[in-house]
């Protein structure tokens, strides 16, 4: 068994949804330097150009394409998209999502809808198109992005977490039905990372410490950190690997709420 050549990624085609910063363009760039042909989707096109521009200079293979999962077609012309132009789709990445950060006693209607619409709503579209794709194909991975909110929780997250765990859902049940086609589906459970998602926690200063100190390692994590799982789930190295729940959570589930006694 030559181990090495189980992540080459060479030959594959891979779509990014939500590569143009943080976890996804970590993910994208780390995907097109293992080999992948990487396909780039985000509605923000200024960091998508950019995102682009990075995996080119680096000599990756990559294309890009503004979407909008707001738009319900999207997905689904995105992923035929892909297919029609490389002929399959390999792996897909689903990371985009949102978070409004008040008691659920607070949260209104339209505050719920824009939540879910996108996190779990969106992330479903997404799944549903690359897997019809994939079991056409006879095989694939299916990478969905949660987040240790779908099983620990903390005032103000109720929506979000409620959304992470619903994806997780969704990806078990899509290992069972995709499972007799090859096709693969894991979910990502990041723990705290720095990007531009979470830099609001950044600016206060006892937050981003209280986070730290809540992981094993005592420190926040990177979104190359995150990307190396990416990589893992979308290659032959992972081929026995599906409906799983995959932490890169520097240990914060492993020892949550912990205290340390005079021992």
């Amino acid at each position: 068994m030559d181990y090495r050549s189980l992540f080459d990624l060479r030959g594959q085609v891979a779509l990014v949804v939500g590569a143009a910063s943080g976890i996804g363009r970590a993910s994208a760039e780390a995907l097109a330097a293992f080999g992948a042909r990487v396909v780039l989707a985000d509605r923000d096109e200024k960091g998508l150009e950019e995102a682009l521009k990075a995996i080119l200079e680096a000599g990756g293979q990559a294309e890009a394409h503004p979407m909008d999962l707001g738009d319900k077609e999207a997905a689904a012309r995105l992923v035929e998209g892909v297919v029609q132009a490389h002929g399959r789709l390999d792996t897909l990445v689903s990371t985009p999502a949102i978070n409004v950060r008040k008691p659920l006693l607070d949260y209104t209607e339209e505050e719920v809808d824009r939540v879910v619409d996108l996190n779990l709503k969106g992330t479903l579209r997404l799944l549903q198109a690359g897997g019809r794709a994939m079991r056409a194909q006879g095989g694939g991975s299916l990478i969905a992005f949660a987040s240790i909110r779908a099983l620990v929780v903390e005032p103000g997250q109720g929506v979000y977490a409620a959304t992470k765990a619903g994806i997780l859902q969704l990806i078990r049940a899509l290992a069972a039905e995709l499972g007799p086609y090859g096709v693969r589906a894991n979910a990502v459970a990041p723990g705290p990372i720095e990007t531009p998602l979470t830099a609001p926690i950044k600016a206060h200063p006892d937050w981003y410490r209280a986070y730290a100190g809540k992981t094993a390692l005592g420190r926040w994590g990177k979104p190359e950190e995150v990307a190396m799982a990416v990589v893992y789930l979308a290659s032959p190295a992972s081929s026995y690997v599906t409906g799983t729940l995959f932490l890169v959570d520097g240990g914060w589930t492993a020892v949550d709420g912990r205290f340390t006694p005079p021992l």
